[in-house]
């Protein structure tokens, strides 16, 4: 009798139906760790997106130009980085011609496909010739030039300056389409970002898929 007694408080063989309250523990059980294993999930996931931030700062940016008077700039923040809108006026353009001989890439030949795209491969180094749309950042060490547009003897500046930008940290001098200077610290031009007009007087920095 003890022995039997003993027997039936024991679990029960393998492939002996379970009782109902077991049955129930067993599934509730099963459920519950699925949906915590499911809940630990989601985070880990929900990381490997891009936060609203980062989509921000990568993405297009939309300009306005129709306010934009000749020998006036305006700049917007692409990435990050400065980027310059100029309306030029025809005297700073028919300047371009003067300084090609002074310059270290007149033709943008340099990192082609990182500095200028093939739109921009020409003297004017824009879509529309009166409009520069430039990083406005140094290729020597990061730094951002400043406008000297007045054409002229200035301080840092040779006597026949034909307007352009100096960068006051070591001296490197751009003329009006962002192309560097001979022997200047600075090796490259000025980059000039992807970039295509929805219209007349809008702009799109960071696209250019109609350019």
């Amino acid at each position: 009798m003890t022995q039997a007694s003993t027997s039936s408080s024991a679990a029960p063989a393998s492939g002996a139906p379970l009782d109902q309250t077991k049955r129930n523990w067993i599934i509730t059980t099963a459920a519950v760790g699925g949906a915590g294993a499911a809940a630990v999930a989601v985070p880990f996931v929900s990381t490997f997106q891009p936060s609203e931030r980062a989509k921000a700062a990568g993405a297009a940016v939309e300009v306005d130009i129709s306010a934009l008077k000749p020998g006036e700039k305006v700049t917007v923040e692409w990435r990050g980085k400065p980027v310059w809108i100029i309306k030029r006026t025809p005297e700073q353009l028919e300047a371009l011609k003067k300084t090609e001989s002074q310059l270290a890439d007149p033709n943008s030949e340099r990192k082609p496909d990182e500095l200028t795209p093939a739109y921009a491969r020409n003297p004017g180094r824009s879509i529309k010739s009166d409009v520069l749309v430039a990083v406005g950042i140094c290729s020597h060490l990061g730094c951002s030039p400043v406008d000297k547009f007045q054409t002229g003897a200035q301080p840092s500046l040779p006597d026949d300056w034909q307007g352009g930008f100096l960068c006051p940290c070591h001296g490197s001098t751009f003329d009006m389409a962002g192309r560097v200077f001979k022997n200047k610290p600075a090796p490259d031009n000025l980059e000039v970002p992807p970039h295509m007009y929805l219209s007349d007087t809008k702009l799109v920095i960071g696209e250019d898929k109609k350019a």
